[in-house]
């Protein structure tokens, strides 16, 4: 297979002797046992049962009755279960340890201004009574909670306190529309939802309790609605069903056991939205999900006891509960923020990471290329706390990085690039503290992933791309989807027996740096070459108005695909299309060359900021767009709709130009 890749080799940052001295990683290769990283890596994949107890024991995560067997793979390498016959909660782990320390837990700020804190000894009593209070409701073990919320310290306490009884906790997207709340209950099978009256989002308070009113109603299950009163703005109240949040805990006890769970009992069910079908609820454990959050977060992020984390997250994205379980775990403080990061100014996060001393920064792309239109003039970093940046969530594009790594950082903060997914519960590939790193790549597989890039047969492949796989289990791994085993086996093994091919294009350098390309289903084939539409996405955005850009394939009879860019400017003047195809063309080849470009005022995102490639390219040739539910802004999409209705009906021609102006 050709494909075409565009990389930039120059390394543009060094770790320093004494950020590798005091680095956890450092620290994690002696306690190893290992030589170097290079070492740990192979070792973590070779015997994975040593490492991931090694892992467990850094982490200090303790068991109620110690684990027999760190793995067994009997079941099969789909169905591994780890630690055999451990007994734990995770909660015990993430506070109930620290009920004693006075150093803040949770730090949070409101888009009005407001600011709250609490202690790990504080967020320790609050867990208790909100535990408390859902056992006086019946609920226990076993039982699905859902959560939805926005980012509010009362977000993160329900979290733990569902944990800490043993229940299963559902987090939602607190952007959510009815039938996508509806549909996830029923799914699951919640009993109890906790949410709030309302929230603040760009300076309006946007109702939320009406709303999951009307999902409740088709979600018979749900016999208890916790709401927090955030705004103090009308609700509708149903007797019975319906309990203020103040009057079902205030009264409560600061004390309360934690359930004693087997390590692999159900601890958390987060859906994920596919192009087809229902949403897919992936199933994670005690011993699973909250271990590989903390074990990334130490080794990829450095994060230490003493730092402050910041990730632009909804508690429905795996990264919410990431973080909050994986920072508890190490003892750091997390900041929330309830809000839209660039109201009523664009340095709105820059005064966040300013005020409340944040280390640790993680964004995504897409945010960054918001903040980079509004200019750089009111970034105000000097003589912060932050040290570490990180991103996930969609491949970099060349401008968005280096304006993150030269506007934000100065050229001397590393950006640890970081992806996987929420089946993993974190990061299949990453930077680190300890290696160089070059724009948009990843230093490697974190240790104990067991990564790689495979052809069409299977076959390893180096500088060229392919699939990316993971070769054998780690602890994150999804135990499946709920009460849908026979899906999760179709998705993830059944291209390469096995093998879990996890559905990214990726590349390995001639120097060992790791890309990802996006996902392997965007993959567009133009006359036997194919290419990832970041690539060609990155080539687009180095016109200075081009803000983003988003490419598709649409069917061809000659070349079986052709290229379609849609672009966001920032001017109202359109740009020549020829000026821009030739970008793509100077990057790629006359064989590549776009076959339109759009202008568009928006492209639909996900509120983690997850340009949705397939749903435009759905839109646009008048498909079934499938699952919306997760869209921030679904009116993007009436736009590209209307755009494609040319090449729906056959009038489109073979042009290159600007289309509709979306302008």
């Amino acid at each position: 297979m050709t494909h075409a890749v565009q990389f930039s080799d120059e390394v543009v940052w060094w770790p320093t002797a004494k950020m590798i001295a005091e680095s956890n990683l450092t620290r994690f290769i002696a306690v190893s046992g290992a030589q170097d990283l290079q070492d740990l890596q192979r070792r973590s994949t070779d015997d994975p049962e040593r490492f991931w107890h090694t892992v467990i024991t850094d982490l200090d995560i303790r068991f109620y009755e110690p684990y027999t067997k760190v793995l067994d793979v009997s079941p099969g390498v789909q169905w591994p279960r780890w630690c055999v016959d451990g007994r734990l909660n995770i909660v015990h782990n993430c506070i109930d340890k620290r009920r004693d320390d006075p150093r803040p837990a949770i730090k949070w700020e409101g888009e009005d201004g407001s600011t709250r804190e609490l202690s790990y000894q504080q967020l320790a009593h609050e867990v208790c009574r909100v535990a408390n209070a859902l056992r006086r409701l019946g609920l226990g073990k076993g039982d699905v909670v859902a959560l939805l919320m926005p980012m509010l310290p009362e977000t993160a306490i329900a979290l733990f306190a569902i944990a800490k009884i043993g229940a299963i906790v559902l987090p939602l997207f607190s952007g959510y529309g009815a039938e996508a709340v509806a549909t996830r209950l029923g799914d699951a099978g919640a009993t109890c939802l906790i949410t709030c009256d309302g929230y603040q989002r760009r300076g309006r308070t946007m109702a939320l309790k009406n709303m999951v009113d009307r999902a409740v109603e088709r979600s018979p299950a749900v016999k208890h609605v916790i709401v927090v009163k955030r705004c103090g703005i009308d609700v509708g109240w149903r007797e019975g069903r319906d309990l203020w949040w103040s009057d079902s805990v205030d009264n409560e006890s600061t004390e309360c056991d934690s359930q004693h769970t087997s390590a692999e009992d159900p601890l958390m069910l987060i859906y994920t939205s596919g192009t087809t079908g229902r949403p897919k609820g992936t199933v994670h454990t005690h011993c699973g999900f909250p271990i590989k959050a903390g074990q990334d977060l130490s080794h990829a992020f450095d994060l230490k006891p003493q730092d402050t984390i910041f990730w632009v997250t909804d508690i429905g994205w795996m990264m919410g509960p990431w973080e909050l379980f994986g920072a508890t775990i190490i003892g750091a403080s997390l900041l929330l923020y309830e809000g839209a990061l660039d109201y009523p100014e664009p340095d709105r996060i820059w005064n966040l990471v300013k005020r409340h001393h944040v280390s640790v920064l993680g964004v995504s792309p897409t945010l960054i290329r918001m903040l980079a239109r509004d200019g750089d003039t009111r970034i105000e970093l000097q003589n912060s706390a932050l040290r570490i940046l990180g991103s996930t969530g969609e491949p970099w594009d060349m401008k968005s990085w280096r304006w993150l790594f030269e506007k934000v950082g100065h050229s001397r903060l590393p950006i640890i690039n970081y992806a996987g997914g929420t089946e993993i519960s974190g990061g299949i590939l990453s930077g680190n503290v300890l290696t160089p790193m070059k724009p948009c790549a990843f230093a490697g597989p974190l240790p104990g992933m067991a990564a790689d890039v495979v052809d069409d047969s299977g076959n390893p492949v180096r500088n060229q791309v392919g699939e990316l796989v993971i070769r054998r289990p780690w602890i994150g791994m999804s135990r499946g989807f709920w009460n849908d085993p026979e899906r999760y086996l179709q998705t993830y093994w059944s291209q390469i027996p096995g093998v879990w091919v996890h559905g990214d294009l990726a590349v390995v350098d001639a120097e060992g740096f790791w890309y990802i390309l996006g996902r392997s289903d965007d993959t567009i084939k133009v006359a036997g070459k194919r290419i990832g539409p970041a690539e060609i996405e990155s080539a687009l955005v180095q016109h200075p108005h081009v803000v983003e850009a988003a490419v598709i394939g649409v069917p061809d009879e000659l070349k079986g695909q052709a290229i379609v860019c849609f672009c966001v400017l920032s001017t109202d003047v359109p740009i020549a299309a020829d000026v821009l195809s030739d970008l793509v063309v100077g990057a790629f080849g006359r064989s590549l060359r776009p076959h339109a470009i759009e202008y568009v005022n928006e492209l639909p995102r996900t509120r983690n900021g997850k340009v949705m490639r397939r749903v435009i390219r759905a839109a646009f040739l008048g498909q079934d767009e499938g699952d919306l539910s997760t869209l921030e802004n679904p009116s993007a999409v009436s736009q590209i709709r209307a755009l494609g209705i040319p090449y729906q009906t056959g009038t489109a021609g073979g042009r290159i130009d600007g289309g509709a102006d979306g302008r």
